[in-house]
This record gives structure tokens, C-alpha cells and sequence, in this order.
């Protein structure tokens, strides 16, 4: 019997076409929401906003941000149920950790008499910084670990999503330049129900490399 976890990831794929008149639940959402913010990151540094695209208008500004390239993504924009920008923080700072710090003791995972040796985590930030302060590429990296645990939900969930790095990031910045305030989305993902009569890879075979080839054991 093939576990659930395995049946999930044989299910899923990318959707290509949407069908605009489906959409998500209010308790589908409320888990996918969930999800999202449970979501890994190193030292749980949570340097991201998730903005989601769900109003007619957020749609079409989602729409008019493929105006310059990535065009053949620009359909999901509308037809998908919703999209979620997955944002960065460039310059994440000792400020910025000080807030997941201060959380964890709300939270009783820190006591407050330990607090300031909560930041010796901070250390590993400061590796990935550069004279500038920029450390976007460490930053980014977190955004897909949200990314794969929300595909995931997802697919538990039975609901079809597209990854996207097609996405025009600079025009992003200026179409959606309150929500990001500062923040930098590279990849965003849309989701909902595919068009059964125009998703053409829907019910194409899945094809992976062998385990063997890609997998090894130690």
C-alpha cells in the first residue's frame, strides 16, 4: 500500500491553465495560511512576507507585472484561485532577528534571562552578509523551503499549484511596491483547480530519474 505522503507527490504537478470559476475554500486556505507560516528557515529567522493575491484587483496588478516578459505565466494571474508572492528581506538585520528573539520568549522557547544569548544564532546571518549588509541570496534561500512545505500542503490538500520564477521581480517591486516595502519576490505560486479541458499536463505520465541515479545511501 502506497503511504499517503508518496501519493500526495505522484498526484501533484504543474499546472498549466486554470479553471477561473473554482475557487478555494475558506478552510482550505486557513490550512494552507497555517502552513505557510509554520514553515522552516535557518535559525528561524522567517525573513519573508507572503503576500496573497486574492481580490479582482490585487489580480489584475498581478496581471499588469507580466507586461514585460514571463508572459506565458501571465494567465494564472487571473484564472488561478489565488497566487502568493513569496518575498525576501535583503538586508536582514541583528533588529530584524531581535523580533524572532523576543517571540520565542512570548512563546516560552526562550527564557528572558537568555536572551541575549539567543543572538549567538544571529552569527551565522553575519556569515552570509556582505560590507553592505545585503545578504539577499541567504534571505532567498529561505523562501523556497516556504515554498516546497506549501506545495506540499497543497498537494495533501488536492489543490494545483504552479511555481513560478517567471515572474518579473523588478515590476513587482513597483506594482506591489507597499506590500513588498523593501522586500524582494522572485518566485511566486499560483494555486487553485486546472482546466480540464486545457491543462495538457494534467494527465501526462509523471517522469522522474531513477532513485538510483539521483539517490545514495551511506
Amino acid at each position: 500500500m502506497t503511504h499517503a505522503i508518496i501519493s500526495d507527490l505522484e498526484k501533484r504537478y504543474t499546472a498549466k491553465r486554470y479553471d477561473a470559476t473554482k475557487r478555494v475554500s475558506a478552510a482550505d486556505l486557513a490550512v494552507i495560511y497555517d502552513a505557510m507560516v509554520l514553515s522552516p528557515s535557518s535559525i528561524n529567522s522567517q525573513p519573508w512576507k507572503f503576500i496573497v493575491i486574492e481580490s479582482d484587483d490585487a489580480k489584475q496588478r498581478l496581471h499588469d507585472s507580466f507586461a514585460n516578459k514571463f508572459q506565458f505565466n501571465q494567465p494564472h494571474a487571473k484564472a488561478a484561485s489565488h497566487t502568493i508572492l513569496f518575498a525576501y528581506n535583503p538586508k536582514y538585520t541583528r533588529e530584524d532577528y531581535a523580533k524572532v528573539v523576543d517571540q520565542g520568549i512570548t512563546d516560552g522557547r526562550t527564557k528572558p534571562e537568555d536572551r541575549e544569548g539567543a543572538f549567538g544564532a544571529y552569527a551565522f546571518v553575519d556569515l552570509n552578509t556582505d560590507a553592505a549588509g545585503n545578504n539577499a541570496a541567504w534571505t532567498k534561500s529561505q523562501t523556497y523551503l516556504a515554498l516546497g512545505n506549501t506545495m506540499h500542503t497543497l498537494a495533501r490538500l488536492g489543490i494545483d499549484s504552479t511555481p513560478m520564477e517567471g515572474v518579473d521581480s523588478e515590476m513587482l517591486g513597483q506594482v506591489f511596491a507597499k506590500e513588498l516595502d523593501g522586500y524582494v519576490c522572485d518566485v511566486a505560486l499560483a494555486f487553485g483547480y486546472h482546466h480540464s479541458d486545457e491543462d495538457y499536463n494534467a494527465k501526462l505520465p509523471k517522469s522522474r530519474l531513477a532513485a538510483e541515479q539521483v539517490l545514495q545511501v551511506l
